[in-house]
């Protein structure tokens, strides 16, 4: 599915690529170490992430993948710690507390349900959020040397291939067969859930920055919850519903402090 995602998402990049270049120009901004960063960015935000991400996915349900998949902000925050020497503050300390108790009892709840993988599968999802949370921290800078559009057309071209050469490695494309209802959904998967997405989550970087721009989307989670238990009939207790609740306890007193701060 990923691979097949961005082979219809890359024509879209490389188009947008082209057009960015030409306003640009090529010798003024992509230096050596601008494309090396890119690069490495492209890697882990879009292809390590989205590799681990659907691995997880396999292993645990659609509601405890978002919810892990969430706790990026305050990766995020740790990022800015431990290599920024960012203050450690107590509204750290709460979110990162209240977010992995609240994920401890959706990932117990589910292990009584479906087994040990659940462990495996947060795992993978975790070290997802980690490859997206490394990812936008150091997208702010290239951002701002790149622009949004033409940064987030490089990495995202970068990560299609680096897609592509993980499925000709792994993959006996030729025994594919995919119907016609399959490649609309994955159209629509490339166009909505990858193209837009990723040139909205650029800009908006670009403007308020990685930590409150990965903080602001926690309408997300509850979405998902709310269409796993109604589209995939995925369970829904009260555990899950207390654990949900930390975690978006725990990320959004992230934001909240910054908006209350601008209000007064």
């Amino acid at each position: 599915m990923l691979v097949l995602r961005m082979f219809i998402a890359l024509p879209i990049y490389i188009a947008i690529l082209i057009l960015s270049l030409k306003k640009t120009g090529i010798r003024t901004v992509l230096t050596t170490s601008t494309l090396g960063l890119t690069f490495i960015a492209g890697f882990l935000g879009y292809y390590l992430a989205s590799l681990l991400d659907l691995m997880g996915l396999e292993l645990i349900t659609a509601q405890l993948e978002r919810l892990t998949l969430f706790s990026y902000p305050l990766l995020v925050s740790l990022i800015g710690v431990i290599f920024l020497k960012e203050q450690l503050g107590m509204r750290l300390i709460f979110a990162l507390g209240a977010c992995y108790l609240g994920l401890t009892l959706v990932m117990l709840q589910e292990e009584l349900l479906l087994g040990s993988q659940v462990g495996q599968g947060v795992t993978l999802v975790l070290f997802s959020a980690l490859a997206f949370a490394i990812y936008l921290s150091m997208s702010k800078p290239l951002i701002g040397r790149l622009g949004s559009v033409l940064f987030t057309s490089l990495a995202m071209s970068i990560s299609s291939l680096l897609v592509f050469s993980h499925g000709f490695v792994t993959l006996e494309l030729v025994d594919l067969n995919i119907t016609s209802v399959a490649l609309f959904w994955l159209a629509l998967l490339a166009v909505f859930s990858t193209v837009i997405p990723s040139f909205m989550i650029s800009a908006a970087i670009g403007r308020i920055g990685a930590v409150q721009a990965s903080a602001v989307g926690m309408l997300g989670p509850v979405f998902t919850i709310a269409l796993a238990v109604y589209i995939l009939d995925e369970p829904f207790t009260l555990r899950i519903g207390i654990g949900a609740l930390l975690v978006l306890i725990g990320v959004g007193s992230l934001q909240f402090k910054r908006w209350y701060r601008r209000s007064w």
